[in-house]
């Protein structure tokens, strides 16, 4: 049965995916995000799952594919420079055919950076996960109630188009507290025909592999992942409009950022400003269509992010030059205020479009 419960961000998205069905989880602590391990330390043994603390975030992500390829709901977390150490392995996993989630509560950075909030890998969850032509579904939380919602989501996409999941969080949403409502547990049977899991002489042997030396083969097989990939963005983008329909200033913000300009821009509508929000949920695929259908009287965009820019290029392909886009954005793990963003509403208020 659903309950409501007071939690932490990281431990509701802990919960949240042993809800799912997860029951094989390998990590490695880093700050901010590692209440997510120690939850799980705690919570698997009680329900017949694994936690298993790797001797590196290396170690762990390929923990994650050897788990994914015997066909059973795989995790890791970890933050920032975690995330780089586990590109190989997400590319292995991407190439390889496999489902997981991988839980990224971003720091700021670059290097060891500092443990504050930051959006500053948005290029790397959206653009560079690992070496090769390859993506993998992204998500972005908002709310303590998102991270421990869409975590289930993200396993239920990754199993049916094959591919790996990453919740994109920060650090501001992995430890604030908020009540949050958490699903009902529920058995998972999903089937996974091509998994590594034991043949018992009633179907050919599964092989999981990502090596192909002959390369007509191997670009065969990234074309046809292609094919996968063109249905996703078909299918799976997701947004939140906020006041979208008469807004002349349209502002688009995901995760933490998005909080801070909803407050922003519902201080603006009281002074007579007409801002709305577009919050994309799916970082890739990017909610291009929904953009465009909330931009369509708007006379200015807004990106706000806790970096130094990063989404502002896919915002301007989104809407193909038809509205000049802005940027306001903090980086280096600094928070701006409502003051801040709403201070930038007024600005492009007062001087339109330059």
């Amino acid at each position: 049965m659903e309950e409501k419960v007071l939690m932490k961000g990281n431990e509701a998205l802990a919960e949240g995916a042993i809800r799912a069905g997860c029951r094989h989880y390998f990590g490695y602590p880093i700050t901010p995000q590692t209440e997510i391990a120690a939850y799980m330390s705690r919570r698997m043994p009680h329900v017949g799952g694994i936690f298993l603390q790797a001797e590196s975030e290396i170690a762990a992500v390929n923990m994650v594919l050897g788990a994914a390829s015997a066909g059973v709901r795989a995790m890791t977390s970890s933050s920032s420079p975690g995330i780089s150490l586990k590109s190989e392995g997400i590319s292995y996993l991407a190439g390889s055919d496999l489902p997981c989630v991988i839980v990224n509560i971003q720091r700021a950075g670059p290097g060891l950076g500092g443990i504050q909030p930051s959006q500053a890998d948005y290029y790397l969850a959206t653009k560079s996960p690992g070496h090769g032509d390859l993506h993998m579904l992204v998500f972005a939380p908002s709310t303590v109630q998102e991270m421990a919602d869409l975590i289930s989501h993200a396993f239920n996409k990754a199993d049916e188009y094959r591919v790996p999941a990453m919740i994109l969080g920060d650090g501001m949403l992995g430890q604030m507290m908020e009540p949050v409502i958490l699903p009902a547990e529920r058995e998972v049977k999903t089937s996974k025909p091509w998994a590594a899991n034991g043949h018992q002489n009633k179907r050919p042997h599964n092989i999981i592999n990502s090596l192909f030396l002959e390369a007509d083969i191997l670009e065969n097989r990234i074309l046809d992942r292609y094919k996968r990939y063109a249905v996703i963005e078909h299918n799976e983008t997701r947004a939140e409009n906020f006041m979208t329909d008469d807004a002349k200033i349209l502002i688009i913000a995901y995760g933490a950022s998005a909080r801070i300009a909803k407050s922003a821009l519902t201080a603006a509508r009281k002074e007579g400003i007409a801002a709305g929000l577009l919050r994309p949920i799916t970082l890739w695929p990017f909610p291009v269509k929904e953009i465009n259908a909330a931009a369509e009287n708007a006379r200015d965009i807004l990106t706000v992010e806790l970096s130094m820019g990063q989404m502002v290029t896919d915002v301007k392909l989104a809407v193909q030059g038809r509205r000049p886009v802005h940027f306001f954005g903090r980086t280096g793990g600094m928070m701006p205020t409502p003051e801040d963003v709403l201070e930038e509403i007024r600005k492009i208020e007062r001087n339109g479009s330059i």
